[in-house]
């Protein structure tokens, strides 16, 4: 997610989140449909910003 996090629905990692998730097409994703789901999935969706950050760091080690 590096270098969008001032706008992350621009985020390809989050975009496909979103998709596989909800089936939102990940090319519609804009502000208020990230913001949207980002409160009505919110619990989910950090446990997967954690799961990306773990997978980040096993790849730099």
């Amino acid at each position: 997610m590096h270098g969008h996090w001032l706008r992350p629905w621009r985020s390809p990692y989050l975009r496909w989140r979103i998709e596989t998730y909800s089936g939102i097409p990940a090319g519609t994703v804009n502000a208020r449909t990230f913001w949207k789901f980002f409160f009505a999935e919110k619990g989910n969706l950090l446990r997967f910003l954690l799961w990306t950050a773990k997978l980040e760091s096993y790849k730099n080690n």
